[in-house]
């Protein structure tokens, strides 16, 4: 996948101004504070060198899971959001994932650190409308309220929220979702926890799910393992040389839900595993209406086994 011409020629302007080795300490900094998952609330960025590197180094991976993440769940929200708010925007990931999919009229981006918003702001005016004129609030999501919008997105918000607040800002975040609200969080156990904790407080409030799960019933994986996908970003030159590798692209694993207010008819399997082709048949775990499956599709199955043979985890397929 690749990010927007428009974003990553911005991105690396703006950086030029900034020492390679600044932003190289910066993004080493940033990226092993995130990995500590030990974030409650802490500040993590409050400097425009951290902003900027976090723009290089972090912004692809949130774009590409956002982007696909919505992608999904556009298959079948049975809605069409025009008014987009952003909350915990960062610089703006979210928003220009939802912009490259949605004729969106009117986007607002809530984010707490100045160093953060100053930086998403000016990468703004590089892109198409509605992202130019995007209202950005500088406040913070546990003390204040969230304009309302058909499209609410918080991506890799609920991580740094404290435990004891969490499920407070889950109902603030649907209250505010006219149509729709996209949460997205790190592919690994916690992040998944996390997500897991917003399906049920959601689904116990009236709201009803439109992707990744294909049914509204308790999550047979809660508990022994996670549910996660997976995204490739390709890397510019600037991108390979703050991760500290030459390999051309990197993986995002993570986790997203989607809730809606109007009940979805969701028809098909979602593949939760990468395909394992063997020889005349694909092997797939999948979620369907009645739990998880591991099912084996053959040649003989035709447009089925095709279809299975192309899939990747995350694939809403027909039974």
């Amino acid at each position: 996948m690749e990010i927007p011409q428009s974003l990553r020629s911005a991105v690396e302007n703006l950086a030029e101004s900034i020492s390679h080795s600044k932003l190289l300490t910066d993004a080493q900094n940033i990226s092993m504070r995130y990995r500590s998952e030990r974030i409650n609330g802490e500040r993590l960025i409050t400097s425009k060198t951290e902003a900027l590197a976090y723009s290089a180094s972090r912004m692809p991976a949130t774009y590409g899971a956002v982007y696909t993440a919505l992608e999904s769940s556009m298959l079948t929200a049975g809605c069409v959001p025009k008014t987009l708010s952003d909350i915990g925007a960062g610089t703006g990931a979210a928003s220009w994932a939802a912009a490259s999919i949605l004729d969106l009229e009117k986007v607002i981006c809530i984010e707490k650190e100045k160093a953060m918003l100053d930086v998403g702001k000016e990468l703004m005016k590089h892109g198409p409308e509605p992202l130019r004129s995007a209202e950005w609030i500088n406040c913070d999501l546990a003390s204040s309220g969230i304009p309302r919008a058909d499209l609410v997105i918080a991506a890799y918000v609920l991580n740094e929220i404290p435990a004891d607040k969490r499920k407070e800002i889950i109902h603030k975040l649907w209250s505010a979702s006219d149509m729709m609200l996209l949460i997205v969080e790190p592919g690994t156990p916690a992040g998944y926890a996390n997500i897991i904790e917003a399906r049920r407080v959601l689904v116990e409030s009236g709201a009803h799910i439109a992707s990744p799960c294909t049914h509204e019933n308790a999550c047979p994986k809660e508990g022994n393992d996670w549910c996660h996908f997976t995204c490739r970003i390709n890397r510019s030159r600037l991108h390979r040389q703050l991760k500290g590798g030459e390999a051309p692209f990197e993986d995002e694993k993570y986790s997203y839900i989607c809730m809606v207010r109007e009940k979805c008819d969701i028809r098909g399997m979602r593949v939760l595993r990468h395909p394992l082709v063997r020889s005349g048949y694909v092997e797939l775990e999948v979620c369907t209406k009645e739990g998880i499956k591991n099912i084996k599709i053959s040649k003989r199955g035709g447009e089925k086994y095709k279809r299975a043979r192309k899939s990747s985890a995350g694939t809403l397929l027909p039974e």
